[in-house]
């Protein structure tokens, strides 16, 4: 039976062990798949209540539209899988497009875009052993060191105990950090390649064992720098996207800053989101192609 978007309430209220069941029979692939890169689209950003996509404040709030969106991405040839939290993982895997495709749990959510205690992210979503009993293919927690914030140690201390929790069960374990602060109330992200070094050698240290761990980086600020910023490490790194903005010139210069980064040899793929689901120009095929086409 084909199930299309309309179908998933009925479903979820009337078959919830469908859910349960779908995953079992999942077909799954290797992590690095014959080209020997990767490309996942990431959605996990609305459990963070983080729903704006430029200056649409609720844009990804619309979860039939970002299912749409979802599938035309993971239908593209050369896009490897998904990112995102168990409620968005779910419809997908029921609509039936996760077969074959890496799928990546998002595990720290709690630190809600805004809240006083963004910094505290507490881990929300997927545990290490939900991963695992699911049949996932890898987790991703998110870790922002805010030198004047202590909920970043708190933070620091839990993304800690992943890495060894995901390590045990063999699992990879990508690792999004970055050196941040407060401007005007806002959590702000330095890009600056000091900074993102910074953060590069404090997220390859995590836990004990390093061994299935992965970074999952921004390209700096000055695209240059970024060979120096990753000489840090010998983890294996993903490029992350981010929002890329409006004009041709503006998504231009983006692209090149990932094509230039891409070519260096720690760097496996990009994980990139918003900018490919929600493009300032074309349709969602197109930013898609387009990216996986710097790979």
């Amino acid at each position: 039976m084909t199930i299309t978007i309309p179908d998933l309430p009925a479903l979820r209220a009337r078959h919830p062990e469908a859910v349960a069941e779908a995953w079992a029979r999942r077909a799954r692939r290797p992590l690095i798949g014959t080209g020997g890169r990767l490309m996942i689209v990431a959605a996990d950003h609305p459990a963070r209540g983080s729903l704006a996509v430029g200056d649409r404040p609720l844009a990804m709030a619309n979860r039939a539209d970002l299912l749409e969106r979802l599938c035309v991405a993971l239908s593209r040839p050369g896009v490897d899988g998904v990112l995102a939290t168990a409620d968005v993982l779910e419809d997908l895997l029921l609509l039936g497009v996760l077969e074959n495709k890496v799928v990546m749990g998002s595990m720290n959510r709690g630190g809600l875009a805004g809240a006083a205690f963004e910094l505290d992210d507490r881990f929300t979503g997927h545990r290490a052993r939900d991963i695992e009993r699911l049949r996932l293919d890898a987790g991703k927690l998110l870790l922002r060191i805010d030198y004047d914030d202590p909920g970043s140690l708190t933070t620091m201390e839990s993304a800690a105990r992943a890495v060894d929790d995901m390590a045990a069960r063999r699992l990879p374990l990508f690792v999004e950090p970055f050196v941040s602060r407060r401007v005007d109330g806002r959590v702000r992200n330095d890009l600056s390649a000091g900074a993102v070094t910074r953060s590069v050698a404090i997220a390859s240290g995590l836990g004990g064992t390093s061994a299935y761990t992965w970074l999952k980086l921004p390209v700096t600020d000055d695209p240059d720098d970024m060979a120096e910023v990753l000489g840090t490490s010998t983890l294996p790194v993903v490029l992350l996207g981010g929002e890329i903005g409006e004009g041709p010139d503006v998504q231009a210069a983006a692209y090149e800053r990932w094509r230039k980064a891409l070519r260096l040899p720690t760097v496996q793929g990009m994980v990139v989101g918003r900018s490919l689901l929600y493009p300032a120009e074309g349709t969602v095929a197109q930013a898609v192609d387009t990216a996986v086409g710097l790979l």
